[in-house]
């Protein structure tokens, strides 16, 4: 009894002085492997980053299957605390969007390129760049839109 004691006591010592305040540090790791973090004290409880895109949709028009149609989006963080971007998301696996990998300060510009792989579509595509970022509300969707016509 004495021994099983120990080793619950033991156990409980061991679990409470490996755990850290989550609350001490907020940290991304993005898919790619990059990471951006912003610690708590780097914000101030009213400031926030915000996105202000020059425009949030994109018409690529009548493409020939096959082809990569990119375009780029442009933004400006006009927020008043650093923009960090955690992930970008297409809606699917020919829709794929590079992102900044690094927080962006307030007033400072980036842009987000999303390329569009035609090759097996046909007809009209609608397709949509999720963003996830340190924002109000957390996430901005992006759409591309085209005609794909077949490759004779």
């Amino acid at each position: 009894m004495k021994r099983l004691l120990f080793v619950l006591a033991a156990t409980g010592g061991l679990f409470f002085s490996a755990c850290d305040s989550a609350a001490d540090k907020i940290g991304r790791n993005d898919q790619a492997g990059g990471n951006a973090s912003i610690s708590l004290d780097d914000v101030d409880g009213d400031a926030l980053p915000v996105f202000s895109f020059d425009t949030e949709s994109h018409d690529f028009g009548r493409i020939t299957e096959g082809e990569i149609a990119t375009y780029d989006f442009h933004f400006t963080n006009t927020g008043d605390a650093p923009l960090v971007i955690t992930s970008a998301r297409g809606s699917c696996g020919c829709t794929v969007p590079e992102y900044p990998r690094t927080p962006l300060a307030p007033g400072e510009s980036g842009k987000i390129t999303v390329s569009f792989d035609s090759n097996g579509r046909s007809g009209r595509q609608d397709k949509s760049v999720t963003l996830t970022a340190n924002t109000v509300p957390n996430s901005k969707i992006l759409k591309i839109t085209s005609e794909v016509v077949p490759n004779n």
